[in-house]
C-alpha cells in the first residue's frame, strides 16, 4: 500500500505541477498587475447583419445564444460573459474573452450593425483569464464556450489531484516514523498560520 500510494503521489504530483504553476502565477498577476481594460487595439464596424428577433426579450441561455449567432457573424470567438440590451438606443451588448483576448460586441439592433472592440492580451493576464473561467459568476450562462468546458475538466481535476496530494501526502508523511516529529510542527505551524489569517479577517 505504502509504495502504490508513494508512486501514484509521484506521479500525480508531476502531472498537475504545471497546473499549480499556472494558477500560482495568475494569482500573482491578478494581485499586482495593472491592467487598461480600456485600451482597445482595434475597432472595427460591421454592417448589414442578419439581427435575430427577440433581443429585447432573451434572458439566459437564449439571451447567450443569440450574442453567439452575432459573434459568428463578426468573427469574435470565445466566452459571453453577459448580455445587455437597451431599449432606448435598441443596442444589443455583451462582452467576449478568451486567453489573448478580450472584446466587446456593441449591436445596433435597428441599423443592422455592430461596433467590436478588441484587445489583444499578453500571455500573463490570458493565463489570469484561465485561473478566472468558467468562474462563480452567472452560473446559467457559464461554459458558452467550447474552451471554457474543456477548461473546466481540467481546473476541476487540479483541485481534486490537490485532495489526492494532500491525503496521500498525510500517509505517507505518517508511514515514516522518523519524519513525524519534523512533519508534526509543520502541519502545526501551517493549521496556525491557516486558522491565524481566517480569525484576523472574520474578527
Amino acid at each position: 500500500m505504502y509504495r502504490w500510494t508513494r508512486d501514484v503521489h509521484l506521479y500525480v504530483g508531476l502531472f498537475i505541477s504545471p497546473f499549480i504553476l499556472l494558477f500560482a502565477v495568475s494569482v500573482w498577476f491578478l494581485n499586482h498587475a495593472k491592467v487598461n481594460t480600456g485600451a482597445w487595439t482595434s475597432v472595427e464596424t460591421h454592417r448589414n447583419l442578419q439581427v435575430p428577433t427577440g433581443l429585447d426579450a432573451a434572458e439566459g441561455p437564449a439571451a447567450v445564444a443569440l450574442a453567439r449567432n452575432l459573434s459568428a457573424q463578426v468573427g469574435v470567438d470565445g466566452e459571453v460573459g453577459f448580455t445587455r440590451f437597451v431599449g432606448a438606443t435598441r443596442h444589443f451588448v455583451f462582452p467576449v474573452s478568451r486567453p489573448g483576448l478580450e472584446a466587446t460586441v456593441d449591436v445596433d439592433t435597428s441599423a443592422g450593425t455592430a461596433t467590436v472592440s478588441r484587445r489583444r492580451t499578453g500571455l500573463l493576464e490570458a493565463i489570469a483569464t484561465l485561473h478566472k473561467l468558467p468562474g462563480p459568476h452567472n452560473v446559467n450562462i457559464r461554459g458558452n464556450w467550447i474552451g471554457t468546458r474543456l477548461w473546466k475538466w481540467f481546473a476541476d481535476a487540479t483541485v481534486y489531484f490537490g485532495f489526492f496530494l494532500t491525503v496521500s501526502g498525510l500517509y505517507l508523511w505518517f508511514a515514516i516514523k522518523a519524519d513525524r516529529t519534523v512533519g508534526l510542527v509543520l502541519i502545526s505551524a501551517g493549521a496556525l498560520s491557516v486558522f491565524g489569517i481566517m480569525y484576523a479577517i472574520v474578527r
